[in-house]
């Protein structure tokens, strides 16, 4: 038997690699992990306006909040989530974030070691010493996560990083799939002992479906290769293979799952002539630069079923474009015979005045956008509900206070003034009205003594999807195997 449903996404490029592993029930996970990679592919580029790990990092929460708004439109998605791995390349230095339970590992200098923490309730135990390591494999509760990107958390915690790297290392990002059958030794043995990372993958991904693996699994491997220095610009230090094995039953090509990813009853509110035209640009950006997509993300894209994330993701391309997060790609213009040019010197300004006219369309339907957003600051010391997002153009501001309110920040728990300094996304006004009261509640336990911990969120973990080679920057695979029982939301266990 194997699972109908992948809720696995992963993307590899030349400079970016992600692995998302989505939870939530029978219409959720999958959504979660398609909307999260698909908002951050447009990151794999070379240049970056600040740090790429606060570029990585925010983009992020950028998704998470993303997420959330998903879910108001459609309610039958509460509770879904997804964990995030990723690795951004910047020059000699691998940015790094985490949340969840997909695992991250690297062998470098002889030394193979896992990078990230897995975010689970057992490992919780284990790091306070409740819990040998031998014991959590046969917990009960050793699925439930205690992070994940999704609506339970409007700025969930990410684990942040910066490593160098050199010639020859090599990373894997894996969800859980392969961890859930596979030992740390088992992964390490093939690691360090197979060469070519396509076979790599392909083993990796065999001995998990021949263990029975109870769950989907995706497995993402990347090779730090030494370039010349006079190699063509589009070689990169990143050098790999990208194959996709499994016994996934589904759509066409890449393991997709046979359900939709989406019903009707979760789009029909969304859905308009400008489906196609959206998945048509979200196919565009991704022609436009070497990759591998899978999973969840890749029949998104391929079948737009997935109208509501492609939607959003249009909407963020035109919000970047107003916030100089993405500069527009230029091209040369041909050249031309110098007889043609005193016949077509009026296309010039022609060109120039269109160019303006659509310039300031984006720009002013960016800004409209950015004035139906909400979150909560700090203003003259105290908590405040702003209308707007909290960047700025240049001189221009993007945001104003809406509401002041008389909650002063020193009033507050130091993690809760931490969350209102660096502002706290809401989906509406009433959302933020809901934050203040609950910051309002907040600051009146504080007074009186400790609050009580927050429950912690349960998640589900996820799966995964295959795809066809591409001249990529790393090796990429998905595949399902034997059923499991998928949660109904972040609070259920994986």
């Amino acid at each position: 038997m194997v699972r109908l449903k992948n809720d696995d996404s992963a993307y590899v490029g030349r400079y970016l690699a992600v692995v998302a592993d989505g939870m939530g029930g029978h219409a959720g996970g999958n959504v979660a992990s398609a909307s999260t990679v698909l908002d951050l592919v447009h990151l794999d580029q070379r240049e970056h306006d600040d740090e790429a790990l606060t570029v990585l990092a925010d983009e992020i929460q950028a998704a998470n909040s993303l997420l959330s708004e998903l879910v108001t439109t459609s309610p039958q998605l509460s509770g879904m989530g997804t964990t995030v791995t990723a690795l951004l390349l910047n020059g000699n230095k691998f940015a790094f974030a985490h949340i969840g339970d997909s695992r991250a590992y690297r062998l470098k200098d002889g030394v193979f070691e896992q990078i990230s923490i897995d975010h689970t309730f057992v490992q919780r135990l284990i790091d306070e010493g409740r819990l040998r390591p031998e014991e959590a494999e046969v917990h009960p509760h050793k699925n439930v996560l205690m992070r994940v990107l999704g609506d339970v958390d409007a700025s969930p915690e990410l684990d942040l990083d910066t490593f160098d790297v050199e010639p020859g290392e090599k990373w894997l990002l894996c969800s859980d799939g392969l961890t859930a059958v596979l030992r740390d030794s088992d992964i390490e043995n093939v690691l360090r002992n197979t060469n070519d990372i396509q076979r790599c993958v392909d083993i990796l991904v065999e001995l998990t479906l021949s263990g029975g693996s109870p769950d989907n699994v995706t497995v993402a491997v990347l090779e730090i290769a030494e370039v010349p220095d006079d190699a063509p610009a589009d070689d990169e230090p990143v050098s790999a293979q990208v194959s996709a094995a499994g016994t996934v039953t589904g759509g066409p090509g890449t393991g997709s799952p046979a359900v939709p990813l989406t019903g009707r009853d979760i789009t029909d509110t969304e859905a308009d002539d400008d489906e196609p035209a959206r998945a048509e640009l979200i196919r565009q950006d991704l022609s436009q630069r070497p990759h591998m997509l899978v999973g969840a993300a890749s029949l998104a894209t391929e079948t737009g079923q997935i109208p509501i994330v492609t939607k959003r993701s249009a909407e963020r391309r035109a919000a970047r474009l107003l916030t100089h997060k993405a500069a527009p790609v230029s091209e040369s213009p041909a050249p031309e015979h110098p007889e043609s040019k005193p016949r077509r010197r009026w296309l010039v300004p022609a060109f120039l005045a269109l160019l303006a006219v659509l310039l300031a369309a984006v720009l002013w339907v960016g800004y409209t956008w950015t004035q139906t957003r909400y979150y909560v600051g700090s203003s003259d010391n105290s908590v405040a509900i702003y209308n707007g997002v909290s960047q700025s153009l240049g001189p221009i501001k993007l945001s104003s206070v809406t509401e002041q309110t008389d909650i002063p920040l020193d009033s507050l728990p130091e993690y809760q003034r931490n969350r209102v300094e660096g502002t706290i996304p809401a989906k509406d006004l009433l959302h933020a009205e809901q934050i203040v009261e609950d910051l309002r509640g907040t600051a009146r336990v504080s007074s009186c003594g400790p609050s009580a911990p927050a429950t912690p969120a349960e998640a589900k973990a996820s799966p995964s999807a295959g795809a066809t080679p591409s001249p990529t920057a790393s090796a990429v695979s998905s595949a399902a195997a034997g059923p499991a029982a998928d949660p109904e939301n972040c609070g259920g266990q994986k």
